[in-house]
């Protein structure tokens, strides 16, 4: 069966459209409405932060309240579950497990009946924070320009090299986008999945980037469309097949590895999808629209 992938390439191009313009929406929204754009965690932010599980379904709106009335001003609380809560509180303390107990303490002077334990807690300074946010975001800009000068020198071609960065930035932008939708936190995992997914993204781009290259060799005489949609239809079993063993485990992991695993695993999951989609689409659309020979 021969599917003709640039049939939806119009489609795909809409659909990528809309997300960037959702992202950009939503980040106007966002920086009106709440003064910030993303939900940073600890590790950007700086405070300390404590994982909490409850005996009964409680609201995290609720705790926060009673933690301002303590004296935490400014305490963020998220939902993990109907039992769980982290809280964060600007507060730094070398002993956080210290500071855990006294928030664990403060909750239950108020509510008494409830049985708390602190399952996990962080400290991080200010400092430290500032520095791994600026870090990160160099290291995302690096690891594009590096796979633009990478993809530029095996296949020595600007429009490949082109493509397959518009493809990685699309992969970049696109899960951002579900982050905010989700109100995921950006921490040191969540950027470590981003560079996990262009990795991975790249992979499968110079796969099919190859087989591209090897059929305007052999096939001179078709147009480029028909070329590269061929080299689609030869590599997409094996995208397929790696997108769904790739995903099994982490699907695993998602499901069984906890709240500490719990948003690098969903990072991954929405990366393979729309990396494997950027590869397809995106990525050959620029190669298409640059290439000198085009048809």
């Amino acid at each position: 069966m021969v599917i003709n992938f640039l049939r939806y390439r119009l489609a795909a191009m809409f659909l990528s459209f809309i997300m960037f313009a959702g992202f950009t929406g939503l980040c106007i929204y966002r920086y009106i409405n709440l003064g910030h754009i993303f939900t940073y965690s600890i590790d950007f932010t700086g405070g300390t932060q404590a994982l909490l599980r409850f005996d009964r379904p409680v609201s995290a709106e609720y705790i926060a309240e009673i933690l301002q009335s303590k004296g935490w001003q400014g305490a963020i609380t998220r939902d993990f579950s109907d039992i769980e809560v982290l809280v964060r509180v600007k507060e730094f303390a070398n002993d956080a497990k210290g500071l855990a107990h006294r928030i664990k303490e403060a909750i239950i002077s108020v509510e008494p009946n409830y049985v708390i334990t602190v399952e996990q807690s962080d400290a991080v300074g200010a400092g430290v924070g500032e520095t791994l946010r600026t870090k990160s975001i160099y290291a995302v800009i690096l690891a594009l320009l590096a796979m633009l000068l990478y993809i530029a020198y095996c296949f020595w071609s600007l429009s490949y090299a082109v493509g397959a960065v518009c493809a990685l930035f699309h992969d970049a932008v696109v899960m951002l986008f579900i982050f905010l939708l989700c109100d995921v936190e950006i921490s040191v995992n969540i950027i470590a999945s981003i560079l996990a997914v262009l990795g991975y993204s790249i992979n499968d781009t110079i796969v099919i980037f190859s087989q591209i290259r090897d059929g305007i060799a052999k096939k001179s005489n078709q147009s480029l469309a028909k070329v590269i949609n061929a080299s689609l239809n030869h590599t997409f079993k094996r995208t397929l097949l790696t997108s769904i063993s790739t995903g099994l485990p982490i699907l695993a992991m998602y499901f069984l590895g906890g709240p500490a695993l719990h948003d690098f695993s969903f990072a991954l999951l929405v990366g393979i999808v729309f990396g494997t989609y950027s590869s397809i689409y995106v990525a050959t659309s620029v190669m298409m629209a640059l290439y000198k020979e085009k048809a």
